[in-house]
C-alpha cells in the first residue's frame, strides 16, 4: 500500500486529496484507489507501462508540480472503466505519482489526441 497526495481534488471526488493505493493481488499493474476518508469510493488505475507501453504524453507542467523533473521519473497510471464491453484506459488524463514522496497530480492533456475511452486491449 502507498499513500499518495494529490496537488488537488481530482475532478469530481473534491475534497478528497490524499489517498491509498493498493496493488490488487494477481494482477501485475492493476491498482485500487480509494480516498483515505472515503474508503467506500474507488477508482481502478492501471500502470501505462504495463498496460499502454505506446503510451508517451508530453506531460511537463504536472510533473514540475509533484516535485519531477520530466514524465520519464512518474509512474504514469491511467483511470481504468470496466463495462459490459470491455474495459477502456483515460488517456486524456493520466495520474502522475512522485514514487519517492506520494506527491501526485492528474494532467489533463489538451490537443495532443489522446482518447478518453481508448478500449483496452490485454
Amino acid at each position: 500500500m502507498s499513500t499518495l497526495t494529490f496537488t488537488e481534488p481530482l475532478p469530481g471526488l473534491a475534497p478528497y486529496t490524499d489517498y491509498t493505493l493498493d496493488a490488487v493481488d494477481g494482477a501485475v499493474g492493476l491498482f485500487s484507489l480509494r480516498p483515505a476518508t472515503a474508503p467506500e469510493v474507488r477508482l481502478f488505475v492501471l500502470d501505462a507501462s504495463v498496460y499502454v507501453p505506446h503510451y508517451a504524453p508530453e506531460i511537463a507542467a504536472p510533473c514540475r508540480e509533484i516535485g519531477l523533473s520530466s514524465s520519464r521519473e512518474a509512474r504514469v497510471l491511467v483511470v481504468a472503466t470496466p463495462s459490459g464491453d470491455g474495459t477502456t484506459v483515460n488517456l486524456m488524463a493520466p495520474v502522475l505519482v512522485n514514487e519517492t514522496t506520494g506527491q501526485s497530480a492528474q494532467a489533463i492533456l489538451d490537443g495532443q489526441g489522446w482518447p478518453l475511452r481508448e478500449p483496452l486491449g490485454l
